[in-house]
């Protein structure tokens, strides 16, 4: 079994990411910049933000976080979002997910210019990547695809159960997995709540993607000997006798499934580290205008 770490393998990502930095500020006097946006006080969105904002200064990309009370209106919002959209100093935007109930995660979503949508959410970004075109793909989805690269895992021909159908991750997955490319190529199948004889499907994964939000649904009856398992759940279970408060853990039951996996990752440090490195390189795809619109 080999455990598919990424923290590792973010960090060589991230002396790509700086040089490529680097050489941008020489050329146009200031490095790729990335805005993001957070309402509330949410722990875990604090924490999300916090690494993003860190992983920024590692590299050399500016970054702006602005902050909002729970009680901003959506018009305010929206009109900050649309500043942000004209201001020519900033490549790249995110809102920090979840929202106040008052406010509409749609219009959210599609107010964002897709040209600085770095998060991939825009329904312009995820209908050119269905389309196969130059485009800001989600995050986190990019960065399993970079990780799968990264550790020549074979995926062409295989048998790809995706577990959960979010826009997030699962559907963007199942387009990435099954398109004409490398990584790529595999037969994927799509399963959600709805999805009968749940465990038959997935004992027939060559590789397993868990994104489903349920901590440790996945146990080693549902998997098959030598499969690829990408853990992409991250939920925080109260506990105690940990430091915080509460330990984290995957859609996988890590030590159940492990033996059984020829690579699988864990929950923190597998695709965690690896979401932050696809939004990066969205960034950097922003700053250079590789994608055009």
């Amino acid at each position: 079994m080999i455990l598919l770490d990424g923290k590792s393998t973010a960090t060589a990502f991230k002396k790509e990411l700086g040089t490529e930095a680097a050489l941008i500020k020489i050329q146009r006097g200031r490095p790729p910049h990335l805005a993001a946006i957070l309402v509330g006080d949410s722990g875990a969105s604090e924490t999300y933000i916090a690494s993003k904002v860190r992983t920024c200064h590692e590299i050399g990309f500016d970054s702006t976080l602005i902050r909002f009370d729970n009680s901003i209106s959506e018009k305010e919002l929206l009109d900050r979002i649309r500043e942000v959209n004209a201001d020519d100093r900033i490549d790249g935007l995110i809102v920090q997910m979840p929202l106040p109930l008052h406010i509409s995660v749609q219009k959210i979503t599609e107010t964002i210019s897709p040209a600085k949508d770095v998060d991939g959410f825009h329904p312009v970004n995820t209908g050119r990547m269905v389309q196969n075109l130059p485009c800001y793909i989600a995050a986190t989805p990019k960065g399993i695809m970079l990780m799968i690269e990264k550790y020549g895992i074979e995926t062409a021909g295989r048998h790809c159960v995706i577990l959960g159908r979010s826009n997030i991750v699962g559907t963007p997955m199942s387009v990435l997995m099954s398109r004409n490319s490398n990584p790529g190529n595999s037969t994927v199948t799509l399963c959600h709540s709805r999805t009968r004889n749940l465990n038959a499907h997935l004992q027939q994964a060559d590789i397993l993607v868990a994104a489903l939000g349920n901590p440790e649904f996945v146990r080693s009856n549902m998997v098959k000997e030598g499969a690829v398992v990408i853990d992409v759940g991250i939920t925080r279970i109260a506990d105690n006798n940990a430091k915080n408060g509460y330990r984290i853990r995957g859609d996988v039951k890590f030590d159940e499934v492990a033996p059984k996996c020829s690579y699988i990752t864990p929950v923190p440090g597998g695709v965690g580290p690896m979401t932050i490195i696809g939004l990066m390189q969205n960034t950097l795809m922003a700053a250079k205008r590789e994608v055009t619109f």
